[in-house]
């Protein structure tokens, strides 16, 4: 089982130093598709495995094309997922493959009923092959001029529709919120507190555009900053204490920095758990 606790995004980068030192990380979280190809990076997870849960994270699954879900990834996620024995596995809101291509990125969706129903199925496909999956809510850079759905009433219809878990990114609430204008903490009340299985924290940068326009980029190649943190407080009141994940995928840095940043959320639950008993004895 994941712990309500912070664990680590394992990167390849530390592999061995996971191996070798056996760090006080509660539990890890991968990138699904980096292992499906077999060979060294499996056999390091499967090392890494008999000593740390691990959850799977896939970026492919594309839950959100019109065409429906490729079977031979889900059957390959879900090969995965019971060889490792994941205890969580989710995916993003959005697509990224059309007609036999896959693109590097997590592409944004129309918020409509139309667009509202087709994540639905393919998610309840995913789940009858998987088992119950978390849905991350996206960052975004831009909108669709016929969206009809706030993204957080998209998010939480989606739950209630198939039952699925919501994997919570606060970083990813915070840039889109600063990039859309959102209420951050709007959103974070909008979402079902019994759905949420996951937190993800990262860092994100800021880009100024030749209009002056600030631009929140969600990059992972940072810190969580002070706001986010501050989100995360909120987060965790309002959905207890549920297993967070520290990301970083750029600029990895040594995996000292990315425990210490799991150490700090976990000071942050801690404290959040004392504060819930205090106000139930109250």
């Amino acid at each position: 089982m994941i712990p309500a606790s912070a664990g680590v995004g394992l990167r390849f980068a530390h592999h061995r130093a996971v191996l070798d030192e056996r760090p006080a990380a509660a539990w890890f979280e991968v990138h699904a598709e980096n292992y499906m190809g077999g060979g060294k990076p499996l056999a390091y997870l499967e090392a890494i495995r008999r000593d740390y849960p691990i959850a799977l994270h896939g970026v492919a699954l594309s839950l959100g094309s019109a065409e429906g879900l490729d079977a031979r990834h889900l059957r390959r996620l879900a090969e995965l997922a019971g060889r490792i024995d994941a205890s969580l596995v989710s995916e993003h809101l959005a697509w990224t493959a059309s007609d036999g291509t896959h693109f590097p990125d997590l592409l944004p969706l129309p918020l409509t009923e139309e667009s509202l129903g087709v994540v639905c199925r393919n998610v309840e496909r995913a789940q009858q092959v998987l088992g119950r999956l978390l849905l991350e809510n996206p960052s975004s850079y831009l909108r669709y001029r016929h969206s009809t759905i706030p993204e957080w009433e998209f998010v939480a219809a989606i739950a209630a529709r198939t039952g699925c878990g919501i994997l919570c990114d606060v970083n990813n609430i915070c840039v889109s919120a600063h990039n859309h204008g959102w209420d951050a903490l709007a959103y974070i009340a909008a979402l079902p507190p019994e759905a949420v299985g996951e937190i993800h924290l990262a860092g994100h940068s800021v880009k100024t555009l030749a209009d002056g326009t600030a631009l929140r980029i969600d990059d992972h190649g940072s810190r969580v900053s002070d706001e986010v943190w501050s989100l995360y407080r909120q987060a965790i009141a309002r959905f207890g204490a549920v297993p967070t994940l520290i990301e970083w995928d750029n600029e990895v840095p040594p995996l000292e920095v990315l425990l210490d940043e799991a150490f700090h959320a976990d000071h942050l639950i801690g404290k959040s758990r004392k504060d819930s008993a205090h106000a139930d004895a109250a």
